[in-house]
Formats: C-alpha cells, structure tokens, sequence
C-alpha cells in the first residue's frame, strides 16, 4: 500500500507516487466514467465545492479555455463535485464546458483523495468540499497533488508547473 499521509484533522492526503484511487461515477448525462478509461494518458483530476457557484465556474471555465493546450500536451481533464448529474448537465451547457463533470454525491471519492473534510471558510472551521487538483500519470500513479487551491489563477500555475 502506497505511503499516504493526514492532515491535522485525520483526513488522507495523496502525495505524488501513491497510486490514484479508481472510481467509477456519473457524468453529466449519468453514463458511467471510470478512472481507468483513461489509462494511457496522463489525466487531471479536480475537484470542485458547487456547480454554478462563482469560484466554481471562474475554475471550470479557466480548464474549459486551457482545454486545448493540455490536451495538445496529452493531458485529459475530469472535474468532480457531490452534484447531481443533472445539476451538471446544466452547468456544462451553460458554461460551455467541452470535458467531463462528474457526479460524487456519496462524497466516496473525493474522500479517497482527501477532497473532503474540515477546512477554513471565511474565517470559520466547516466540513465540505477542499478544493483540490491532481495530476494522474499514465500508469495511474499521482504525479501531483495540489490541495485548498484557489479558484482564480489556478488553472494558469497548473499549466506552468506542468510546462504546458
């Protein structure tokens, strides 16, 4: 089993090495997307609070106009959120977003990332959604594992980092 390390509160987190853990949810039209459609290519995986929520949308659009670089570069992405898949239809086709949103509403996966759990929001402790962004490599090991990222810029820095 791969090294995994906890916060503070008890909650996982992933760190660059450890195998991705697989899931299998809903799109936004509820056929089943898995983790391990995507072996073979390098995939981001990121999670996000609410969608149609300001910061939400500011980050899906960011990946929606980036899309086209980090595909060039052979990098898929999947966002992922306790939404309904019909919530989801609606914010992709009201957004325009051209890559799969996925439905977690059991909080499963986001909890095997470490995406879920006590965090600060506007000065107080809550328990949802954290934030985060992972970089799955072809063998389905975590190459990144970025956690409470920020919603505005993020999208730019990833791709820096990466060098796409």
């Amino acid at each position: 089993m791969p090294y995994v390390t906890t916060n503070s509160a008890g909650s996982i987190r992933l760190a660059p090495g450890d195998t991705a853990p697989a899931f299998t949810l809903k799109n936004a039209e509820g056929n089943e997307v898995s983790l391990s459609d995507f072996a073979g290519r390098k995939v981001i995986v990121y999670f996000y609070p609410a969608a149609s929520t300001p910061g939400c949308t500011k980050q899906a659009c960011d990946f929606r106009d980036n899309l086209a670089e980090l595909n060039g570069a052979g990098i898929d992405v999947l966002g992922i959120s306790p939404d309904k898949p019909e919530k989801l239809a609606k914010f992709r086709d009201n957004e325009g977003l051209t890559f799969p949103l996925l439905s977690d509403p059991t909080k499963e996966t986001l909890e095997a990332y470490g995406a879920f759990g006590e965090k600060m929001m506007y000065g107080k402790k809550v328990t949802g959604v954290i934030r985060s962004t992972f970089l799955v490599d072809e063998s389905g090991k975590v190459e990144v594992a970025q956690y409470n990222v920020k919603a505005t810029g993020h999208v730019a820095k990833l791709r820096k980092d990466l060098a796409v």
